[in-house]
């Protein structure tokens, strides 16, 4: 579906919202839910022999840029690592015992932080401590993803973890001006850049994403259109394009961008103008909530089988899979519930050294979360809700159940952010960019007063 831009529309429903990688949203986790909770989850999803995925945070960088909302310590020091990395491989043992081993891991994803700051042999050792501990899929059925900051790879980092099993890479530029990076403290040259593309190429990765952001000091719409050019040049298989969300107050690192250096709103709408406007045009497909993929790729061909997902780690094709998490902050879901790991290193490397799991709260979804998660998730992901489909499912009559919900869509309707008929709600052109606002109506715990506080912008 072709995206229509309508700056007015964007204007008038520009508030604050969830980016909905989970429903509820993690503002509901709670330290009520805890280890015992978590073990009964899993135990009973061991019963639905579903695959599993694997989330590991790796949260070192060797230096700070400062739009960064991720939790992470800034070291340059290699050892600094190592007791980190100890606790890691303790908690993938406790984790695995928990885990029938007829259940295999389908998907696994290297996050921080910088994943790529720990070096060749402890890369290897973890991936060692993952195969020996867990179940792993067969190589053609599974998705194993790592961010790359192309600072901080090393020659042999790629062809490296390729041979390990990791098939797509993601990599974070934001933005090639000079300017730009200078004032978010991320001088990251074009040819780092491309210097790893070529190599995942080379290795036979099947795909890369790269993520770019907009709304950062000093952009204007030209200055990003020439960053697209130059990455266009190397037409990545996936594009991430994300709205800074200048929060100082809840990030201390963003205290260190000035106010008055962001471009103004009218600047940040003409931006993503451009550059929604751009990657269609250079024949991207616009999957939702900042994603472009190519045609042929395998998120593409997910949403127009409608099995594309979406979770803490973004789109993903796999659908049926319970998610754990693995190191500080680390969120798992499983079964019906959703995990949190210890934030503070300390806290977690004391839960891990007494003998515990790290859980530090989390959350028990009720029949009325699950039905609403599933609405929002077909919004967010096939672009449209069957009401058949959902009442079939639950058990509910779908108009009854949400009456006050499809009165207020009809709103939406007018502005043709939605079509609705008697089978069906589905996001229209004009409402692709506003999925937010739109799944919003479904949320049953959003406090409007509240919510700048708690959330970014949606555009």
């Amino acid at each position: 579906m072709t995206v229509e831009f309508n700056a007015d529309l964007l204007v008038k429903y520009d508030t604050y919202g969830p980016r909905y990688t989970s429903y509820p949203t993690a503002v509901e986790f709670s330290g009520s839910f805890g280890e015992a909770e978590y073990r009964r989850e899993l135990g009973q999803s061991n019963q639905l022999q579903t695959p599993l995925s694997l989330y590991f945070h790796i949260p070192f960088c060797k230096s700070l840029c400062f739009y960064c909302a991720c939790a992470k310590i800034i070291t340059h020091k290699q050892e600094r690592s190592i007791p980190y990395l100890e606790r890691i491989h303790t908690e993938i043992a406790r984790q695995a015992e928990l885990v029938d081993p007829n259940r295999e891991v389908s998907q696994l994803h290297f996050g921080g932080g910088t994943p790529t700051f720990l070096h060749d042999e402890q890369l290897s050792a973890l991936l060692w401590e993952i195969s020996r501990n867990f179940t792993l899929a067969p190589p053609e059925s599974r998705e194993f993803s790592i961010e790359i900051d192309p600072r901080a790879v090393r020659k042999t980092t790629i062809p490296l973890l390729y041979e390990l099993g990791f098939n797509r890479i993601s990599l974070g530029v934001q933005d090639f001006d000079p300017k730009v990076q200078r004032a978010v403290n991320r001088i990251q040259s074009v040819e780092q850049t491309f210097a790893v593309i070529d190599a995942a190429r080379a290795a036979g990765y099947r795909s890369t994403n790269v993520d770019l952001i907009y709304g950062l000091p000093y952009q204007t719409v030209e200055s990003f259109s020439r960053t697209l050019d130059t990455i266009l040049s190397k037409r990545p298989e996936r594009l991430a394009i994300y709205n800074y969300a200048h929060m100082p107050d809840k990030v201390k690192a963003q205290k260190l961008i000035n106010d008055d250096d962001l471009p103004s709103p009218e600047t940040k709408l003409a931006i993503l103008e451009m550059t929604v406007g751009r990657l269609q045009g250079a024949g991207y497909v616009y999957l939702g909530m900042d994603h472009f993929a190519l045609p042929d790729d395998e998120l593409t061909l997910a949403k127009h089988n409608g099995q594309l997902q979406r979770n803490f780690q973004g789109y993903s094709t796999y659908a049926d899979t319970d998610l754990i998490g693995i190191g500080m902050t680390s969120i798992g879901k499983t079964n019906h519930s959703f995990s949190q790991n210890m934030r503070q290193e300390d806290d977690y490397f004391a839960a891990i050294d007494s003998g515990s799991l790290a859980i530090a709260r989390g959350y028990q979804l009720s029949f009325d979360d699950r039905i609403r998660r599933d609405v929002i998730q077909s919004l967010m992901c096939q672009n449209e809700v069957v009401y058949e489909t959902i009442s079939a499912r639950y058990g509910i009559d779908f108009f009854d159940y949400f009456y006050r919900e499809m009165r207020q869509l009809a709103g939406m309707a007018m502005d043709n952010l939605v079509f609705i008929n008697a089978h069906r709600v589905a996001v229209t052109p004009t409402g692709q960019l506003l999925l937010r606002n739109i799944a919003m109506v479904f949320d049953a715990y959003l406090h409007p007063t509240e919510s700048q506080h708690q959330f970014s912008k949606v555009i």
